[in-house]
């Protein structure tokens, strides 16, 4: 089977572990992703409650007042290096070490728009790499983060559906990149000098979903407050999903008002369908409805995300429809972004023109829906997400070739 473009549908089939969120194991259809396991990550630190931190402690023979200092060097100073920590006797250094093992470290920089987005490809403790995007702007800056390594949403537009799933993100992998991101706004690594990160988005590689427990947790230790985590503003952090419909009525239920993005990318089921396999599972109905809930727990608009993909699903019939949806259950409880397309190396998706971009924009306005154009960043670079360590893995294996072949030679 293929789509109206020519690209083969990712394959659909029932899965003994469907992702968290889904109804039961049997329900029909869903996509298999099964992940690549590579074993969990060590316990850290940031993985814990302030209360666990301080059994922790104490399990390791040590006073339990010390995981409020050691929380605040991590969330206030944003350091995990010992040496750094003056108030931490030497004598315990070593027993401490093992709750602050190395989990994320950088393997690649790329800077962009005149170093206002800097771009980190991390390797993970088992070898695994994601990504995240540190993004300056006049009045904010935002750190895209990977919840995930790869994807199991196999979405084709997406390099990172591409990838499929390795595995997912512990509480503290996740939660590093923050710590990394804002030590680098501290220090003056963006231009422009020293900041303060102020946003956090759940855009980057995976499903945030679908590896739920962890990012309930990291939700918790960017929301709650130093020694707990780094006192950030909830309203100031979004949580992007596909559409795992009872994931986001569980989101709903916690009491956090995050923003709630949807990655929605077509108004009918028959593209949607195509472009986000998921769809076979929750349709287009379910899932704004699921919304429209979310926003009447919360209070917090909701975001929906449209990449515009030319001669796809750009068409003003679609914002048309797209409109009649969201006022079909109210008004003013959506914001739509379009995101013009960022194409990955070697596929036919491409971004709309600027005559059928603007034609989209101007429908839903004339409809009545809060839309504005999401800024893109990182043109210049590996700018989609999951392409930078595409490329890495794609080098280090041209480079396994060349070596075999060479050997190969060498032999003969």
């Amino acid at each position: 089977m293929s789509t109206r473009a020519g690209m083969p549908r990712p394959e659909v089939r029932p899965t003994d572990q469907p992702p968290e969120g889904a109804v039961s194991a049997d329900a029909q259809p869903m996509l298999s992703f099964t992940p690549k396991r590579r074993g969990k990550a060590p316990t850290h630190l940031v993985d814990l409650d302030l209360a666990a931190r301080k059994k922790a402690l104490t399990d390791l023979g040590l006073p339990a007042f010390r995981a409020d200092q050691l929380s605040r060097h991590y969330f206030d100073r944003f350091t995990v290096d010992l040496q750094q920590m003056p108030d931490i006797p030497a004598s315990m250094r070593d027993a401490i070490a093992s709750l602050l093992p190395s989990l994320v470290e950088p393997v690649i920089t790329q800077r962009a728009d005149e170093g206002m987005t800097l771009k980190h490809l991390w390797r993970l403790f088992d070898g695994a790499t994601v990504e995240s995007v540190l993004m300056r702007y006049p009045q904010r800056t935002t750190l895209c983060v990977s919840s995930q390594a790869g994807c199991g949403m196999a979405c084709p537009f997406c390099a990172t559906g591409q990838m499929g799933l390795s595995r997912n993100l512990s509480t503290a992998e996740i939660i590093d990149q923050v710590r990394q991101a804002q030590f680098a706004c501290r220090t003056g690594e963006l231009s422009g000098g020293p900041t303060r990160l102020t946003n956090i988005v759940f855009m980057g590689m995976g499903e945030p979903l679908a590896n739920y427990k962890a990012v309930i947790a990291a939700l918790h230790r960017l929301i709650d407050p130093s020694p707990e985590g780094f006192g950030m503003s909830a309203r100031h952090i979004t949580v992007s999903t596909v559409g795992l419909v009872p994931a986001i009525d569980k989101l709903a239920r916690e009491g956090l008002p995050v923003t709630l993005a949807i990655s929605l990318h077509a108004p009918d089921d028959d593209l949607r369908d195509e472009l986000i396999p998921v769809n076979s599972r929750w349709k287009v109905a379910e899932l704004l409805d699921a919304a429209r809930r979310y926003f009447l727990a919360t209070g917090r608009r909701v975001s929906i995300e449209y990449a515009l993909i030319k001669d796809m699903n750009d068409h003003v019939r679609r914002a048309k429809l797209l409109a009649d949806e969201l006022n079909a259950r109210g008004k003013g409880w959506a914001h739509v972004n379009p995101i013009p397309l960022n194409p990955t190396p070697g596929t036919i998706w491409t971004a709309s023109t600027r005559r059928a971009q603007n034609a989209f924009l101007a429908t839903l306005r004339d409809n009545g829906i809060s839309t504005s154009i999401r800024d893109t960043r990182g043109s210049d670079i590996d700018g989609a997400c999951g392409q930078l360590a595409t490329a890495v893995k794609d080098s280090h294996r041209s480079a396994e070739l060349n070596t075999l072949e060479g050997n190969k030679r060498a032999n003969e």
